[in-house]
């Protein structure tokens, strides 16, 4: 299983850290061990500016290689939300090097993902998703914001990687990115349904 991930994927976000709209999905990879295990997020101690990042997440459930756009929808049947946790201190230091970014992003428990729900019940074109840190609202984003749609993405990344059942697809974040702090509570609602509740210890 891999962790796929698209950066910049709402032009707010992207305008608030200062990058350039993409033309082309831009893309980063979280190995497996990035899925964080149980709903306690621990601050690593090589960084001193974790920022959560709230996500729509898909389930790919079938493979495939040079999917087309217009049957990618085939190709996954849950949705879910997750958190990419990034260090951005670190993420900054490594940009401003021209270096990767995976130190940043793709530490052990940097991401956080929530269960996983039928997409039919949904309308994906327009999915309202939020976080609240502290109970205090801090990203609150919809997809008909996203710059490259789910099937956009799936059709684009699937040129260059093989999509294998299992695999995740973080489609990025939405303006409204932060730091987290010791004994924080971050709270994922999908529509109105609470699915993940994070402790930062």
């Amino acid at each position: 299983m891999k962790i796929i991930c698209i950066g910049r994927n709402y032009s707010e976000h992207a305008k608030e850290l200062g990058n350039e709209i993409p033309e082309k999905p831009v893309i980063f990879i979280k190995p497996d061990t990035a899925i964080l295990k149980g709903n306690d997020f621990y601050l690593p101690e090589f960084s001193n500016d974790i920022h959560y990042e709230l996500e729509v997440v898909i389930k790919i459930s079938k493979g495939g290689k040079y999917i087309q756009k217009e049957n990618a929808h085939k190709h996954y049947e849950e949705i879910g939300l997750g958190i990419d946790f990034t260090a951005r201190d670190l993420q900054s230091e490594l940009k401003s090097k021209g270096l990767p970014w995976e130190l940043a992003k793709g530490f052990d428990g940097s991401a956080a993902v929530s269960p996983f729900f039928k997409k039919e019940n949904y309308n994906l074109e327009s999915l309202q998703f939020s976080l609240l840190k502290a109970k205090e609202k801090v990203q609150d984003g919809n997809t008909k914001d996203m710059i490259f749609t789910h099937d956009d993405i799936i059709a684009f990344v699937s040129q260059y990687f093989t999509l294998r059942v299992g695999d995740l697809i973080f489609t990025g974040t939405p303006k409204g990115v932060g730091r987290v702090q010791e004994n924080d509570i971050l709270e994922a609602f999908l529509e109105n349904e609470k699915v993940l509740n994070i402790r930062i210890l």
